[in-house]
């Protein structure tokens, strides 16, 4: 079942200290950020198979770079303001502290890509820029009462090893958990929420990380909460161990699909309404492109000696 709400309200108690810095398979992040660990499948690549064959190959196969975005890089600057909210005392958790970490983070990110000052083509969009991001920030006070939460994790790495399958793994922004024990796994969204009856794709990421939990902590988390800051919304849902099975079913028939798909080296396109924010249109057959010569090497690494 899926509840909407406008705001929530919780208390949680801290188990473990939160994760070192976050890894991250995604191959524009810097070097330092990066982890090569194969075979593996994280939510975004998933989603990127079901996207576009093509696409995830781009991304998985051949790791070709892509270009940074404003949208992009306000999400992971809201992203870590957020996270650093909870590095304050609870009664210092307050709207104006989350605005004042906003510079000294969007500084951080350029120490570490200075290329990214060249998303803007003045001071003035840079403002209005980081202005929308502290629209974002605001709205998620909204939400929550920060002063009543003490997440058990932030930033959580987590990793299951499917046995005759791949590697599952993924970053949860933060698990909650309740005084009984319940566990809760919020991830931030900083786009609008989706439509009604288009809920599937997000929560297949929030499944995604609740398996892994489920599978690793043998502990299934009581509520999967989605809190979209584009429009303020709180989208949750309670899963059951019914819904792991037959997501665990669904992950390795995805899995097999990907390794069929590898061992052909068919790695066709699928053309959708998406394509229009592709960084790969260059290189696609459908924008008349030609994808590079294919790394059996490289597919190796990434699915196994039999792909």
């Amino acid at each position: 079942m899926w509840v909407r709400r406008p705001s929530l309200t919780d208390v949680s108690i801290p188990l473990q200290d939160p994760s070192a810095g976050p890894v991250t398979d995604d191959p524009a992040a810097p070097v330092a950020d990066r982890v090569v660990r194969a075979p593996g499948l994280s939510p975004s690549r998933a989603k990127d198979f079901q996207q576009c064959p093509l696409l995830f190959r781009l991304r998985v196969v051949d790791r070709i770079p892509e270009p940074s975005s404003q949208p992009a890089v306000r999400g992971t600057l809201v992203h870590a303001v957020l996270d650093a909210l909870f590095d304050s005392p609870a009664p210092e958790r307050t709207v104006e502290q989350a605005h004042r970490l906003l510079d000294p983070h969007w500084q951080r990110l350029l120490e570490r890509d200075p290329d990214l000052a060249g998303l803007f083509t003045s001071p003035e969009e840079l403002t209005a820029w980081l202005d929308s991001a502290r629209v974002l920030i605001g709205r998620y006070f909204e939400l929550e009462d920060p002063t009543r939460l003490s997440p058990r994790a932030r930033e959580l790495r987590v990793d299951h090893q499917l046995e005759d399958g791949p590697e599952l793994r993924g970053i949860i922004d933060r698990v909650d958990v309740a005084p009984n024990g319940w566990i809760r796994i919020v991830d931030y969204k900083t786009g609008r929420s989706p439509r009604p009856g288009y809920e599937a794709d997000a929560l297949f990421q929030m499944r995604f990380y609740a398996f892994v939990v489920w599978r690793t902590r043998g502990v299934l988390p009581r509520a999967l909460q989605l809190e979209y800051l584009g429009d303020g919304t709180i989208v949750t849902h309670e899963p059951t161990e019914q819904e792991m099975v037959t997501f665990e079913t669904r992950i390795r028939a995805l899995w097999t699909t990907i390794r069929d798909v590898a061992a052909s080296g068919r790695w066709t396109p699928r053309p959708s309404p998406l394509c229009s924010w592709c960084s790969f249109r260059d290189l696609c057959p459908q924008f008349g492109g030609t994808p590079p010569p294919i790394d059996e090497a490289a597919v190796r690494r990434a699915f196994g000696p039999a792909a």
